[in-house]
């Protein structure tokens, strides 16, 4: 899991199946460098093969959809881990249009307690949302977040 394209194209099939045609445009890739990429995923269930469909010419394409078992990475499973999902979130903000990247950046000094209480709330947070039924058409929007020793 450590690609900042893997990590990319688990985000973009999280609410939507794709091909890996269209993964490979969205991503301004190479098609065979994304199938190869696609095909890793889904061989470790992170992404599930959708229904075949007919393409525009009638070709048979296989749309992919995340499973969702991405939500539990995080950047404990090691440094390269961590800097994957850096560059993943590198290269999608700078694909952001003008006024549409909201960043705030906060130091704060607590305790080991209230750190730990901190964590838990937040990513309480972020799971009751996770969890939430929205309808087809909703805003989606994405969320990059790191706690880190502040030197």
């Amino acid at each position: 899991m450590a690609s900042g394209i893997r990590l990319r194209i688990i985000r973009l099939t999280y609410a939507e199946a794709l091909t890996n045609k269209e993964i490979a445009q969205r991503l301004r890739r190479d098609p065979a460098t994304t199938l190869h990429h696609v095909r890793k995923l889904v061989d470790t269930g992170f992404l599930a093969p959708q229904p075949v469909r007919r393409g525009n010419r009638g070709a048979k394409e296989i749309p992919y959809l995340s499973t969702g078992l991405s939500w539990n990475l995080c950047g404990g499973h090691g440094r390269a881990l961590s800097e994957a999902m850096l560059e993943a979130y590198l290269a999608e903000i700078a694909e952001v249009g003008d006024g549409e990247l909201d960043q705030t950046r906060l130091v704060v000094r607590v305790g080991r307690d209230e750190r730990t209480e901190f964590e838990r709330r937040l990513y309480g947070l972020l799971e009751e949302f996770r969890e939430r039924s929205t309808p087809e058409g909703s805003e989606q929007f994405a969320i990059y977040l790191a706690t880190y020793p502040s030197r």
